[in-house]
């Protein structure tokens, strides 16, 4: 089993920066792979962003160049700095563990990008 707890998001203004981090519950390798998704109300779930234990990262093609996934083993804690926020960003993000074949999801966190 793995526990995902996301936090970090809130409210932002067009243009601004937010930092949502994930922290998991173990601290092992047999998580192979962590990755954030979002959902914006209405819409389907979506990859926004993934890093693999072997340091493999993708993201979607509507935050490249503006979000950027990292990583901390000693916190396992995992990021997502995101900056030129868009309207169309606001969603609730969620957090992803792959391990042993299976998909482990936080809660998720709100972002609410707004003037």
């Amino acid at each position: 089993q793995v526990q995902l707890v996301e936090s970090g998001g809130g409210l932002v203004q067009p243009g601004g920066s937010l930092r949502p981090s994930c922290a998991a519950s173990r601290s092992d390798f047999s998580i192979t792979a962590m990755s954030w998704y979002r959902q914006a109300p209405g819409n389907q779930r979506e990859l926004v962003a993934v890093i693999s234990s072997s340091n493999y990262i993708n993201y979607a093609d509507s935050v490249k160049g503006r979000f950027t996934i990292s990583r901390d083993d000693a916190k396992n804690t995992i990021y997502l700095q995101m900056h030129s926020l868009k309207p169309e960003d606001t969603a609730v993000y969620y957090c992803t563990a792959f391990r042993f074949g299976t998909y482990y999801w936080g809660k998720g966190t709100l972002v609410t990008v707004s003037s």
